[in-house]
């Protein structure tokens, strides 16, 4: 089990797919329990969300790695700040 979690640490095609499968069933899960509650943000929304954090998160991991250019924290300080900003556009709706 350890090998496997060391071999999905690294960047390679394998560990990209499996971690957008993963955004993309835990956020379409949430997203599943709050359309059956009639909640504003739905399936879509969250898998959407969850996808593109993911993505911006392993090119963050790209950069730092490949580059080593940058502060390695300022993109997903910046996830967080766009998860805000949805949130509140939620609230207003």
């Amino acid at each position: 089990m350890v090998i496997y979690m060391e071999y999905l640490r690294e960047l390679n095609m394998i560990s990209i797919i499996v971690r957008a499968v993963l955004a993309l069933v835990i956020g379409g899960s949430i997203g599943i329990n709050r359309e059956s509650k009639k909640q504003p943000a739905g399936f879509r929304t969250y898998m959407l969300v969850s996808v593109g954090a993911v993505l911006v998160m392993m090119t963050n991991q790209y950069i730092s790695e490949y580059y080593n250019t940058g502060d390695p924290s300022r993109l997903g300080a910046q996830v967080i700040s766009g998860i805000g900003f949805l949130g509140a556009g939620t609230i207003i709706v």
